[in-house]
């Protein structure tokens, strides 16, 4: 493993940090040593409440979490997060390789999934497709702004206003309406969405894409002119309400 992409740092030019969280020493030391070969600082934890305090104070730009530990479960330690306004990007590990835990884990607020056994080079990869998501490693010239009537969207800030009020998504759904907003006034498939913002189905399961639409349209929205559409049977598009 060596350190291919150095375009993936912190808006500082500092290393990304990533917090490593499983209750097997054995595999947190590999998944550390894997993730500092990739030039990242890291830090680890062995349990639900000891990730807690170690993100407050290491503020991780993303995290390789657990879902089965023995005091607080990863799908614990999210919800904790996203409760107390933390969108940091999260990778689950899990033994489970059912659908439905899965989709447990994306309904607490992860970002993707990556069942054991796994390889190190696997786990590298999804962590620097939600770290992308979420912004860092971007540099460009000019600002990259996506505008549906009164919703805008910063490609190079990953800030959303709708008319003057900042809406705050994770990287999933910050990735879902940015790939609705390049296309829009067109009708997306599910297996379209899939295949763009996951990059895989989830056993051919397309009800992590309702459920993401279901978010946006929570933040986005709610108690204004609706943007997103769904088309029966087909899928769903974004357009100004002022469009045919």
């Amino acid at each position: 493993m060596s350190t291919e992409h150095p375009d993936l740092r912190r808006p500082d030019g500092s290393p990304l940090r990533i917090l490593a969280v499983d209750d097997e020493p054995m595999l947190t030391d590999l998944l550390a040593m894997a993730l500092r070969m990739e030039g990242w600082e890291v830090r680890t934890a062995g349990s639900g409440l000891e990730a807690l305090q170690v993100a407050r104070e290491f503020e991780p730009d993303a995290l390789v979490l657990d879902v089965m530990m023995p005091d607080l479960d990863g799908v614990g330690v999210l919800r904790r997060l996203r409760e107390a306004g933390n969108l940091v990007p999260v990778v689950f590990l899990t033994a489970k390789d059912s659908v439905s835990d899965r989709i447990a884990g994306l309904t607490a607020g992860g970002d993707d999934y990556v069942t054991k056994p796994f390889s190190l080079e696997e786990v590298i990869a999804r962590l620097r497709a939600v770290i992308r998501r979420s912004g860092h490693g971007r540099v460009e010239d000019e600002q990259s702004i996506l505008r549906v009537a009164d919703l805008s969207l910063n490609e190079d800030s990953h800030e959303v206003f709708r008319g003057d009020d900042e809406i705050e998504l994770t990287a999933t759904e910050f990735e879902l309406l940015r790939f609705l907003m390049r296309n829009e006034r067109r009708v997306l498939s599910k297996a379209q969405i899939l295949d763009r913002v996951w990059s895989y189905d989830f056993g051919g399961k397309s009800s992590v894409v309702e459920l993401y639409i279901s978010y946006l349209r929570k933040k986005i929205d709610a108690g204004r002119t609706p943007l997103l559409h769904t088309v029966r049977g087909v899928g769903y598009m974004i357009k100004s309400p002022q469009q045919p």
